[in-house]
């Protein structure tokens, strides 16, 4: 058998694809024969059906997950100058929002699970902070209870970074529907998946909801009026009739196999190895599967050698990025210590839906023949 055939990658969209294809390729067919590409009824309904699962008032059907959290951190009143409190263990992209925007991230420390801790949010809050975006990280959803009742005494809107935790839940409420806007990604490594970039906004809102919409499309409110210059990050009908189609058809089952691998992963798994847990009342989806170890980089270089597939979210926190020290310099406001101590632990291990359990066996029986030699 060659290394090719043993492989195990860390994410297989062609696997996807192909269990699929029989039933999504003749809705792709239809947008190309209609001739449609932009606007219209399919991005409408893709809108309607996400508002009915996340049981939500608005959708706004957006270009990118990115663009949705630039267009939430605008509609909620977030300007040059003023501060919003988040994490530095997350994508770039978080951060990156509030930048472009001219303000300040403020970065406050996690929790072991790597959500925001919500006991240091009310240190970090100024006469400049304008929001608070804790971040969904690994599909799993933060301590909102606890966030919201202490952003609701401040008077803060909490914008959720839901890019990875669609279909999670907390206390029966899912991810991204417990503060003011949740922002989500349809990205093709996502659990509910585009063919390219795609994103999405929800709220209860209406005032929110219709500046967003307006600011997707130029900022015009009718065909030949603008009242505030908007930006182009329309989802196209094409991404719309895909994830109209993986939302009614697939989601569902692919939360339900990621969470399957991952209870393979806590049962054979060696306790070694610190692995991903869900406290009463959590339900996590598993985009990632994130286990940390101070011998980290030892066992990434024998997954490696094992040709099983493997990343890190995230190596560098984002406080420690050029991008970020060239613009604000070194972050001197409050410890990270939770923080950058993971980062030199975590590792991610393949989760996707279409892993066999033959190949969960044998990544467990890497890993823990890995421990038990050392």
């Amino acid at each position: 058998m060659t290394d090719l055939e043993i492989a195990i990658p860390y994410v297989d969209l062609a696997a996807q694809w192909s269990e699929c294809e029989p039933e999504l390729w003749p809705v792709i067919l239809d947008v190309l024969r209609r001739g449609i590409y932009l606007n219209g009824v399919s991005v409408e309904e893709f809108e309607r059906r996400v508002s009915q699962y996340l049981n939500v008032e608005y959708c706004v059907a957006l270009n990118s997950g990115t663009d949705a959290l630039v267009c939430a951190l605008l509609a909620v009143g977030v300007r040059p100058g003023s501060e919003v409190i988040t994490t530095a263990n997350s994508f770039v992209a978080s951060t990156a929002a509030i930048c472009h925007l001219g303000a300040f991230p403020v970065f406050v420390d996690v929790l072991d699970d790597q959500g925001m801790d919500p006991a240091k949010i009310e240190a970090a809050i100024t006469d400049k902070t304008s929001a608070v975006m804790p971040v969904h990280l690994t599909g799993k959803v933060c301590q909102m209870d606890r966030i919201v009742e202490i952003c609701a005494d401040n008077r803060l809107p909490v914008i959720e970074d839901a890019a990875q935790c669609i279909g999670a839940s907390l206390g029966g409420r899912y991810g991204g529907t417990w503060g003011d806007i949740g922002c989500f990604s349809a990205h093709p490594l996502k659990n509910l998946n585009a063919l390219g970039d795609s994103g999405f906004l929800v709220t209860q809102n209406p005032e929110y909801a219709n500046r967003v919409k307006a600011m997707r499309n130029h900022g015009l409110i009718d065909r030949n009026t603008v009242e505030r210059f908007g930006y182009v990050s329309r989802m196209d009908v094409l991404q719309a009739e895909v994830l109209s189609w993986k939302l009614v058809n697939q989601l569902n089952s692919v939360n339900e196999r990621r969470r399957s691998n991952a209870s393979f992963y806590k049962d054979n798994l060696t306790n070694k190895v610190l692995k991903p847990f869900e406290s009463e009342g959590e339900w996590a989806v598993y985009h990632t599967y994130v286990i940390q170890t101070e011998m980290r980089d030892a066992l990434k270089n024998h997954l490696d050698s094992n040709f099983i597939g493997n990343a890190i979210h995230y190596p560098i926190p984002i406080h420690k990025q050029l991008a970020y020290i060239e613009k604000f310099g070194a972050y001197e406001r409050f410890p990270l210590t939770n923080t950058e101590r993971q980062a030199s632990q975590i590792l991610s291990l393949p989760i996707h839906q279409n892993l066999k359990r033959n190949q969960l066996g044998r990544i467990c029986a890497v890993i823990n023949e890995f421990f038990d030699s050392n």
